[in-house]
């Protein structure tokens, strides 16, 4: 066992009592704690510290629990081991490795429950038993000293009343609504009645108009079937003509065939010929395009226009050149405009110079302005009022009260500690806010005792305000010294106290040094944190801060060992502003400076401007004369070029070579022409020789036609008398269709649907076509519209009929079918759920009262033996409500008072440990699990109830049928009565304990012994 205290323990109890004492501290509940971590237990069961890694004692990485159990077919060893890093656990049974569920399966089959506080009751759990309530109690004793069944039924029977109820809401809801559809029903009866007799009057109506069609059909089919005999005997007669025809017509498409072969040739050789003529067409044209291009010779004979044209020409060049000879030469131009860019150059570096000193002068500027805004010594202590305003409301609000109304007080009343404290260096402010706490860092310090508590009556009574006060002491601490000088501690990397890292006046100062001794708490950097172990060994210091953290050093009561916590710095949130009285002059004079530094900048300032302003105005006047210059040189250019565009000469010499060229390409195609001219006539008189075969071939095929013509004469007679019959048979069968489209739909027969046989009115075989329906209804359509005219009225005279009634009647009627049918099956599982309901209820029932008669009996006895009176009983408002059915414990400690239920109220401590462990004996009798642990139950009660219960504990606990039994206490009366059978464990600890395993109770059994007989023999 490797947890909390413990090292390593060792524990061998015995089979029935086992009393664990020793002092308080020794590591009693520690054992505890490892029987319930060990039988997989939550800590949440222990009801200390949420993670199971902070059972393990500090400074081991690891600790383990093994546990044997007893089992009839061989006992059963559990070990788990904890992971302080990672927080997890690993299990083995019997000395193999397991899985959490494994664990809890082998622990729930031994009836283990060490989350019931029926049969596992920890220290921190004591004071939680007198407040469960009644059915909490009833369900851990059912599950501590019940069958396995008992709670199992009860939990049934909890899901079984909740269905019950279910069914009897919905049982309920669906007769009500029945009846409401059949009150419905019966009103609307009579109108569904008048509906149907009307409805009786309209399918007649429909029957005889649904007959009606089929009369006509039948009609206009009798003279279709005539129309079609005369139209077949045509059509013989048509057929034998036809075939005399045949022969006639083969050869007519002979000469036809012959025709359009010929017909082909003779356009093959128009193409021919008209492909010719188009080249033909394309040469001359060509040919007149190059006599059109001769005309360049007239050239020569327009001389003297040309000669006048270049006469004026050479005018126009003199014009020119006597232009740029008065321009002047532009090499003489080129020096003035490489003069003009120097001067500019110059000009726009002095610029730049100027430019740049005035953006330093504006920085400069700005950089004091944000150095006089920065250091602004009222600016930092209002925003610790702004942050101090938006933290505590109600300080600040005294705050300024305070400042208004100091005349009240007798003696001198200090503002809030954190307006009083300057550190001196923002750096250090982390030390102070994390060493003095926030309520003290807000309370208003005051030197009289008087003042203080007008000051808190007028805040708290008055003003409402919440607020702290603190009174100086009555002699001053401000100036104490420290217990160890500051030089023996720098070698630690300890730099200084925290008095040291701030100004405070005297009295706020005083009262921290006695509140919070400052003047002896040191500061250290990360030196001091990597040997920290060996500055608290050496030092001895109490408190000390690292450069991130902070330790406070302990002394252990039972062992003088040396504890030490540390814990993280938090960010300083108000005293980061800082200010002292030598910056405040500093930041005077800087102030000063300042503005003197101000007046020389803009001295300096105005006179750049002034400069800017001379060099821009000569920079415009060299842009002009560069311009001036630049417009001269472009302009003789131009005219230069111009002088070149003039060379007639050359143009003389290329029109000649054209013309030449041309010459050439006009004498190959004239003889082109030539040779598609003789080819052009050769086609001709081939297609004439076509034409004429031609003309040949069509009087033959003329002639054939002619005799084919009189034989089709004849036939078109024939074919349209044939036409003419096969109109009317067309339009007859359209009408038939028609009708008989009509009389299906009428009587809702799909196209491709037969007639059925109810509604023929001949046997199979007959050629009526009329439905065996209509057999009763007239046979003529005058018959049929008198009978109609008469139903009609006869329906007419129903009125005021809605067949959404009929429908809503028929829903209804269907719906009350099926609610009659859902209610019954309703009802009948309903009957089940009792049934079943009142089984479980014997059998959960009855045991369970039997079980708490017993307790009773056994629980009363008890309290009889003390002199007082207790009873416990099973209790509930309504035998059908499952889920609320509990134990109730009801006591009474003096006799003239009344049996009061055991609350966490109405009974003191030791009243409610009496009943509690009282409680847990009369189940001891009775109980189903293995064994039972109590801790520290007896601490609230005095030595009378204590004296008894713990002879009904030794007396209950140490019976041959009772299970086994742990009582944890830190201490026992004198004279108490012991039994044989129990088993007393002492827990002692200390830094001069022997290990377990160096223990040996003989040898010092053997020791005590001879020492008892030398001093008999003295």
């Amino acid at each position: 066992l490797c947890v909390d205290h413990f090292l390593y323990l060792e524990l061998i109890p015995g089979p029935n009592l086992n009393m664990i004492v020793g002092a308080n501290g020794t590591g009693k509940s520690s054992i505890v704690c490892a029987i319930c971590l060990g039988l997989a237990g939550k800590p949440s069961f222990i009801g200390r510290v949420d993670k199971v890694c902070s059972y393990v004692k500090r400074g081991c990485a690891k600790g383990s629990v093994e546990i044997e159990l007893f089992r009839a077919s061989g006992n059963v060893t559990i070990t788990r081991e904890i992971d302080v890093l990672k927080n997890q656990s690993s299990w083995l049974i019997d000395k193999r490795s397991a899985t959490q569920k494994a664990v809890e399966e082998q622990i729930a089959a031994l009836n283990i429950q060490v989350g019931n506080p029926c049969q596992f009751l920890p220290q921190d759990k004591v004071g939680e038993f007198a407040k469960l309530s009644r059915v909490e109690l009833l369900e851990a004793t059912e599950k501590s000293i019940g069958p396995p069944e008992m709670h199992k039924f009860h939990c049934e029977l909890k899901n079984f009343r909740e269905k019950e109820k279910l069914l009897q809401i919905a049982c309920k809801e669906k007769s009500d609504y029945l009846e409401k559809l059949k009150q419905s029903n019966e009103r609307h009866k009579q109108d569904v009645e008048r509906y149907y007799e009307c409805k009786r009057h309209l399918d007649l109506i429909e029957m005889l108009e649904a007959k009606r069609p089929w009369v006509e059909y039948e009609n206009v089919r009798q003279q279709y079937e005539e129309i079609k005999q005369n139209r077949d005997q045509l059509k013989e007669e048509l057929k034998k003509l036809k075939e005399t025809q045949g022969p006639l017509t083969h050869k007519i498409q002979e000469y036809e065939k012959q025709r359009r072969q010929l017909d082909n040739q003779v356009k093959m050789k128009s193409n021919e010929i008209r492909n010719t003529s188009y080249k033909c067409k394309e040469k001359q044209d060509a040919l007149e395009k190059r006599e059109k291009q001769q005309a360049f010779r007239m050239k020569r004979d327009d001389e003297d226009n040309r000669l006048q044209k270049i006469s004026n020409t050479r005018k126009m060049i003199d014009d020119l050149r006597n232009e740029i000879e008065s321009i002047g030469s532009c090499e003489n131009l080129q020096p003035q405009i490489d003069s003009l860019n120097r001067d500019l150059k110059q000009v726009h570096e002095e610029k730049s110079a100027i430019d740049v000193e005035i953006n330093e002068r504006l920085k400069e500027v700005e950089n004091l302005k944000k150095d006089q805004e920065s250091k602004c010594l009222d600016n930092l202590l209002k925003q610790r009022e702004e942050k101090l305003r938006i933290r505590y409301r109600d300080t600040h609000d005294a705050v300024m009260w305070l400042r208004k109304n100091k005349n009240r007080f007798k003696k001198t009343v200090f503002e809030p500690i954190v307006l009083m404290i300057h550190v001196k260096d923002y750096k250090n402010a982390k030390y102070i806010e994390n060493h003095i706490p926030s309520n003290d860092l807000r309370s208003f310090v005051f030197e009289s005792q008087e003042d203080m508590e007008y000051f808190l009556k007028e805040m708290r009574d008055h003003l409402k305000l919440r607020v702290n006060a603190v009174c100086i002491p009555s002699i001053t601490y401000a100036n104490r010294v420290p217990t160890r000088a500051l030089n023996d501690l720098k070698k630690y990397g300890l730099f200084s106290y925290l008095r040291e890292l701030f100004d405070a006046p005297q009295f706020v100062m005083s009262y921290l040094c006695y509140q919070h001794h400052v003047h002896d708490v040191p500061v250290g950097t990360e030196k001091t944190r990597a040997i920290i172990e060996q500055v608290i060994h050496e030092t001895k210091l109490k408190q000390l801060y690292t450069a991130h953290e902070k330790y406070v050093v302990k002394t252990s009561v039972y062992s003088n060992d040396t504890i030490s916590s540390n814990t993280h710095l938090k960010t300083a949130q108000f005293l980061t502003f800082t200010v002292n009285v030598q910056e405040r002059r500093q930041l005077e004079e800087q102030d000063k400076e300042i503005k003197e530094r101000f007046q020389t900048l803009d001295t300096e300032l105005t006179t750049f401007y002034e400069k800017i302003k001379h060099l821009e105005h000569r920079d415009n006047e060299f842009r002009n004369q560069k311009k001036d210059l630049q417009d001269r040189k472009t302009k003789k250019n131009h005219r230069n070029k111009k002088l070149t565009t003039y060379n007639l000469e050359a143009e003389e010499k290329k029109t000649n070579a054209k013309i030449k060229e041309i010459n050439v390409q006009k004498a190959m195609l004239v003889s082109e022409l030539l040779s598609l001219i003789k080819d052009c006539t050769t086609l001709n008189v081939q297609k004439v020789d076509l034409v004429l075969e031609l003309a040949t071939e069509g009087y033959e095929k003329n002639k054939l036609e002619r005799e084919y013509k009189a034989t089709t004469l004849n036939l078109r007679q024939l074919e349209q008398q044939f036409n003419d019959f096969g109109e009317t048979k067309r339009r007859l069968l359209e009408k038939c269709k028609e009708l008989m489209k009509k009389a299906r739909h009428i009587c809702n027969l799909g196209p491709d649907q037969s007639i059925p046989q109810e509604y023929q009115t001949q046997p199979n075989g007959s050629t009526s076509s009329l439905p065996c329906a209509f057999q009763d209804l007239p046979n003529t359509v005058e018959e049929i519209d008198s009978l109609l005219a008469e139903e009609k009225t006869r329906a007419s005279c129903f009125t005021g009929l809605n067949a959404s009634v009929v429908e809503d009647y028929k829903e209804r009627a269907q719906e009350i079918q099926q609610l009659t049918e859902e209610l019954e099956q309703k009802t009948n599982e309903l009957d089940n759920y009792r049934q079943t309901i009142s089984k479980v209820k014997e059998r959960w029932l009855n045991p369970l009262k039997h079980l708490v008669e017993q307790i009773n009996e056994k629980f009363g006895s008890f309290f009889s033996s003390m002199q007082c009176a207790g009873e416990v009983d099973l209790h509930t408002e309504n035998e059908e409500d499952y889920d609320k059915y509990g134990i109730r414990i009801r006591v009474k400690f003096r006799s003239s008072t009344t049996l009061h239920e055991l609350t966490s109220s109405h009974q003191s401590g030791g009243e409610r440990s009496v009943s509690t462990m009282l409680y847990l004996m009369a189940l001891q009798e009775l109980n189903r699990c293995p064994f039972r642990v109590v801790d520290e139950i007896n601490q609230g009660m005095d030595p009378v109830n204590e004296r008894r219960v713990f002879e009904m504990v030794v007396k209950t606990a140490c019976k041959e049928t009772t299970s086994q039994y742990f009582l944890v206490t830190p201490k026992l009366l004198q004279n108490l009565t012991y039994s044989e059978k129990m088993t007393v464990l002492f827990v002692y600890n200390g830094p001069y304990m022997l290990e377990p395993k160096k223990y040996n109770l003989k040898a010092f059994l053997r020791r005590r012994r001879r020492i008892g007989v030398s001093r008999m023999d003295q």
